[in-house]
């Protein structure tokens, strides 16, 4: 039981999932963690349409859907940038293990436990703190990242603000427990945000912490069977004073580990028994103040206007179905919204969230985690994913199964088609560097977009439709795993500048007829291959034929620029 929670838990994260080489692997976090989903409707009062022409003054809206709504529009340069990086980095990357490894160390059975067993000691006295103890991020160079980043067509930069482990990262006013005072003892959003802003890219904090009430139960449990059975891991009975002439001293470690909410109970005599109470219990997805500890919620987002105005984001990530906390989430995005107006004249900035209603999407761009769409979205929208784990796992680079440039170039095309950005994380390394194929996948993503992110990619729409071809897409949330390859006839467009971009997910070994280019589509008058040169190309009514020359050592998803009467 414990092996196959630890396998569910690999879609998890903030983002989450798990992808396998040669392909996108997601799974569902949320329902494979206990069936949370039924509680998780987001309805309710506060969720009416706005009504038509009602708008609110500037830097006034109030915590409720309807003036938030009212008082938003998506920014232009969201819409432009269409590609952000994400650096998804902090303590959890020390180990090289993975995702949630601060949840599963406490988990027998799983390879997290087992690493911590063998690596620091049982967890009954050596829990997640000995990990923060370890981690210093000593190669961290955030300029050399960020610009690194910006070559490989990033325009907007995410850095990680904190994740489920509750570990703020970054000069935290309400939280001890901060990269400041412990880990590598730096302000790691503060030297995110100079180096982002020094290159020119817009910055994003993503803030997972809302979770870490229920996903920290684990550390409170037990293992239920063997030498240690029945003995509370550290969590249950660390105190402040047991801090006392250690690296964190002064600090509460009931602060970090949130108190057990809803810790096991005693009794639990065989490991299946314990998994099963976890999934049952705290392994749900829970969105909802915590009932035992409501001051949480509080704490929360006073950390969370912390982070805003201290840094003043440009985007801020909420790793939730529709806003964390009920009333404190909608504060939370009025206080966002406000502070952008005083900052910049109106609320130029990006909240984004995940499995929102139609009402809840005037408000805020719902991310579609590790997800397709379907069609052209009427409203921007952005799907985040991973070339690996959210969290570094040593395993992907020896195995070589990081996602390749070219299923990422694939991704990234089938996104803009469809309105969307694409916001995709390079796992680094605990001590702030990313490995040898990490860096071939950026190589491969730079040399792309060096050619066609400006053309096809930077300030571009979709066109009349976002393309055609064989390959059946899974769509939603989580679901990037299920669909096929794409395919030489699986074609994407977008237009900019009066040209329409024709892009073939794979590279032609022949001629490829375009159907939605036929005559009717409009007048094609020349076809010219980005990076190349004119494409012979023969126009009637069933469709276009593209001839394109052989395959070039490292092509990949040729683009074909369009120029012609009536076809945009």
């Amino acid at each position: 039981m414990a092996r196959r929670y630890e396998a569910q838990r690999g879609a998890s994260a903030g983002g989450g999932g798990a992808l396998m080489a040669g392909g996108w692997l997601g799974a569902s976090r949320r329902g494979v963690l206990g069936g949370g989903l039924a509680a998780l409707a987001v309805g309710g009062a506060g969720q009416a349409r706005v009504a038509a022409g009602h708008r609110a003054r500037p830097g006034t809206l109030a915590p409720d859907w309807q003036s938030l709504a009212a008082g938003y529009q998506v920014p232009a340069w969201f819409r432009e940038a269409r590609f952000g990086i994400w650096a998804h980095w902090g303590p959890q990357c020390q180990p090289e293990r993975g995702d949630w490894y601060g949840r599963s160390m406490y988990i027998p059975g799983t390879p997290a436990y087992q690493h911590q067993v063998a690596t620091y000691g049982h967890p009954t006295a050596h829990g997640f703190i000995d990990v923060i103890g370890d981690w210093r991020g000593e190669h961290w160079d955030p300029d050399f990242l960020v610009r690194r980043y910006k070559a490989a067509g990033a325009r907007y930069f995410m850095a990680m603000a904190c994740h489920h482990d509750n570990l703020d990262l970054f000069t935290s006013d309400h939280h001890g427990w901060n990269s400041t005072r412990v880990g590598p003892k730096r302000d790691l959003i503060a030297g995110w945000e100079k180096a982002a802003r020094g290159a020119g890219l817009k910055f994003g904090v993503s803030n997972h912490a809302s979770h870490a009430w229920h996903w920290w139960q684990t550390a409170y449990g037990y293992d239920a069977q063997g030498p240690h059975g029945g003995q509370r891991y550290d969590a249950w009975h660390l105190r402040r004073e047991h801090g006392q002439g250690t690296w964190w001293q002064g600090l509460d470690p009931q602060a970090l580990y949130t108190g057990p909410n809803m810790a096991p109970p005693d009794g639990i005599t065989s490991d299946a028994a314990m998994d099963k109470w976890h999934q049952a219990n705290d392994g749900q997805w829970l969105e909802t103040v915590p009932p035992r500890n409501p001051a949480f919620a509080a704490r929360w987002l006073a950390r969370q206007k912390n982070l805003v105005e201290r840094y003043r984001p440009d985007m801020v990530y909420f790793d939730d179905y529709g806003l964390p906390f009920d009333h404190y989430g909608l504060e939370a995005a009025a206080h966002f919204y406000n502070q952008a107006t005083a900052w910049h004249g109106s609320p130029d900035v990006v909240l984004t969230a995940k499995r929102l209603s139609d009402d809840q999407q005037r408000a805020v761009v719902e991310d579609v985690e590790r997800g397709f769409a379907a069609d052209i979205r009427p409203r921007p929208w952005q799907t985040c994913t991973c070339i690996g784990d959210w969290h570094y796992n040593r395993d992907r680079f020896a195995q070589k199964s990081y996602v390749p440039a070219h299923q990422v170039i694939q991704r990234l095309v089938d996104v803009v088609s469809k309105n969307g950005n694409l916001l995709l994380s390079i796992p680094l390394r605990g001590d702030g560097t990313y490995d040898a194929e990490e860096s071939k996948i950026l190589d491969g993503i730079t040399a792309w977009m060096a050619v066609h992110g400006d053309a096809m990619i930077h300030g571009s729409r979709p066109w009349r439709r976002y393309g055609e071809g064989p390959t059946k897409l899974d769509t939603g949330i989580m679901a990037e795993g299920k669909s096929g390859p794409f395919t030489a006839q699986d074609i994407r467009f977008t237009t900019k500048g009066g040209a329409l971009f024709a892009a073939m997910l794979e590279w032609p070994g022949a001629p490829v007829r375009i159907a939605s280019l036929g005559q009717q589509a409009g007048q094609v008058a020349a076809a010219r291959l980005l990076g190349g040169g004119p494409v012979p190309f023969r126009q009637d009514a069933d469709g276009l034929v593209l001839t394109l020359p052989p395959r070039p050592e490292g092509g990949m998803v040729p683009v074909v620029q369009l120029d012609g009467a009536g076809l945009i």
